[in-house]
C-alpha cells in the first residue's frame, strides 16, 4: 500500500469476488461521471480483512432521471437489479424515497452492490470528501477512514469493531487524529473508541 497524497492510496494485491465486482460497477460510474462513493464493510477488506461480506455499500449523488436511466441501461449489460425490473420504480419508489436498490451480476445474487442517495449531512459529507483509490490501475471512491472507524465503532457489532480495529492498526500514523476525535464527539462513541482502539 502506498499513499500518493492525502487524498489517493494506492495498492496492488490479488483480487477476490469483492474487488472484482467494485471495479466492475464502479468502471460504469466514473465512464458516467457520477459522483459516489464505497463506504462501511468493503473498505476493510479492500485493506486486507480476512472476513465475509456478501455486499458492498456505495452512495451515489441525487442524479436526475435521466442520467439514473443511463446509468441503468449500462449496468443491465452486465449486470441486474434486485428489487425491481423496472427503471423507473428503481427511481421513484426506492432511490428518491431514500431506499436503497441492489445490483448482482446476472443470475449470481451474491455478493452484490447496494446503491443509495445521501439521507444524511454525514452521507453529504462522506460524497464530498471521498478519498481515492487506485487498485491495480484500476480507481474508486471510499470514505475517509476518519469517519469509517468511528462510524463502524457507532454501529457496535463485533463484526463492525472488528473492522474499526483493523482500520486504525493499519492507518493510525496516516489518520487526522483531530477529525477522527471530532467524528467520535458526534456519534457519542469516544468511550468505546478509548475502550477498543486505545
Amino acid at each position: 500500500m502506498e499513499f500518493i497524497d492525502k487524498t489517493t492510496i494506492k495498492i496492488n494485491k490479488v483480487l477476490n469476488e469483492l474487488d472484482k465486482l467494485a471495479l466492475d460497477f464502479t468502471k460504469i460510474l466514473n465512464q458516467l461521471d457520477i459522483k459516489y462513493v464505497i463506504i462501511s464493510g468493503y473498505v476493510s477488506i479492500l485493506f486486507g480483512r480476512s472476513r465475509a461480506s456478501e455486499d458492498i455499500d456505495i452512495i451515489l449523488e441525487d442524479v436526475n432521471f435521466k442520467k439514473f436511466n443511463e446509468l441503468w441501461n449500462l449496468l443491465y449489460q452486465k449486470f441486474e437489479c434486485i428489487n425491481t425490473t423496472n427503471v423507473k420504480e428503481a427511481y421513484e419508489s426506492y432511490l428518491t424515497t431514500k431506499h436503497a436498490i441492489r445490483f448482482c451480476y446476472k443470475e449470481q445474487f451474491i455478493p452484490n452492490m447496494e446503491i443509495k442517495f445521501p439521507k444524511t449531512d454525514l452521507d453529504t459529507w462522506t460524497l464530498n470528501e471521498r478519498k481515492k483509490v487506485i487498485m491495480n490501475n484500476n480507481q474508486f471512491f471510499i470514505s475517509p477512514i476518519e469517519l469509517q472507524i468511528p462510524f463502524k465503532l457507532f454501529l457496535g457489532s463485533e463484526k463492525d469493531i472488528e473492522d474499526a480495529k483493523y482500520l486504525y492498526s493499519i492507518f493510525k500514523n496516516k489518520l487526522d487524529m483531530s477529525l477522527l476525535h471530532e467524528f467520535n464527539r458526534k456519534l457519542k462513541i469516544e468511550q468505546l473508541f478509548n475502550k477498543h482502539l486505545r
